[in-house]
């Protein structure tokens, strides 16, 4: 059994709450390697912004599990040398399918799990939602829980269609379950396809997708509900074009890739959506980065030359998330 608190990272409890009161929303980023892991912290050190490093059951299966305990204690220690004398960093599970994923990341110092059960019957999901929350506040690990239906495909999460979050059911599922947050479903999607064409209308200058709008309906109406419980948006990233761009015309094929307007996650992150998930647009900066150093300099071989300038880009695209989307920049001094 690893504590998080041995490895210097914190849960999410106090971090929402802040983020609640001032009217901003934590950085969700998504890593499967070290050099998004850099990025990341890099990009939270130089706006001394909170930051939720998400792992999923794919990456962690990827990355592997006692490597990953030790890159999340490196990165603490990493944020502490970059001058961030108090680094506020939390390690989630993204997603967990089961109890026992969920068990087992609490076990090896993840400080913060979400159990996915979204897919199964109501009652089913909060009955294995409330398991894993008792585990975990065991521990004084957080647990996010999910209602509703993201559409959409990214790692091992795949929907069809997607299905709103019924605002009359989430008083009983989050007093049943005792989950410290919610994720919910309110038009934002897994992956850099978001929406079918058929779903978008179409600029007529450029002939590119224009998503439509998300149910900002559903969020009010859960709010009202739960007023002060701390919300969670899957499914957000923002795509892009200029990288979408860059990947297309260096050998990429990604046709009406669209993803959620910057300006509606604006207007979200000043409610009660505390947390914002964001994992392809920083797997987009890494791709047009590598195909484009790829593009001019055919003749490198070396990772660090083309994983480096992917750093770059990336580091970036968080501060530019962090600043100018979610509203975290200064909010862990």
């Amino acid at each position: 059994m690893v504590s998080y608190k041995e490895l210097g990272l914190v849960n999410t409890r106090e971090m929402f709450a802040k983020a609640i009161n001032g009217g901003y929303a934590i950085p969700a980023f998504n890593f499967n390697n070290m050099e998004q892991l850099q990025a990341i912290i890099m990009a939270a050190a130089e706006t001394k912004s909170p930051v939720i490093l998400q792992v999923s059951k794919g990456a962690r299966n990827y990355a592997n599990q006692t490597l990953l305990r030790y890159m999340a204690q490196g990165a603490v220690e990493y944020a502490k040398e970059l001058g961030w004398e108090h680094p506020q960093i939390c390690l989630h599970l993204d997603h967990g399918d089961s109890f026992e994923l969920c068990k087992s990341c609490v076990d090896f110092g993840f400080s913060s799990v979400m159990y996915d059960g979204s897919s199964l019957p109501y009652e089913e999901n909060i009955e294995i939602t409330r398991q894993v929350v008792e585990y975990a506040h065991k521990y004084d690990v957080t647990v996010e829980a999910e209602l509703g239906v993201l559409a959409g495909v990214e790692d091992e999460v795949s929907a069809e269609e997607s299905h709103y979050t019924k605002p009359e059911e989430v008083i009983d599922f989050s007093k049943r379950s005792g989950c410290d947050s919610l994720a919910i479903s309110i038009g934002t999607s897994h992956g850099a396809y978001k929406f079918k064409p058929e779903q978008c209308t179409r600029d007529p200058q450029t002939g590119k997708l224009i998503p439509p709008p998300l149910a900002f309906d559903v969020l009010d109406a859960v709010m009202q509900q739960l007023p002060g419980f701390p919300i969670v948006l899957h499914g957000s990233s923002s795509v892009p074009q200029e990288y979408v761009d860059i990947i297309n015309t260096h050998g990429g094929k990604m046709p009406d890739a669209v993803g959620i307007p910057e300006e509606q996650l604006r207007k979200a992150a000043k409610s009660a959506v505390c947390k914002i998930n964001i994992d392809s647009d920083s797997r987009l900066a890494f791709t047009a980065a590598v195909r484009k150093t790829f593009v001019d300099h055919p003749d490198y071989f070396d990772p660090r030359k083309y994983c480096g300038p992917a750093r770059d880009l990336m580091k970036e695209l968080y501060i530019h998330k962090i600043k100018d989307v979610l509203g975290s920049e200064g909010k862990a001094l």
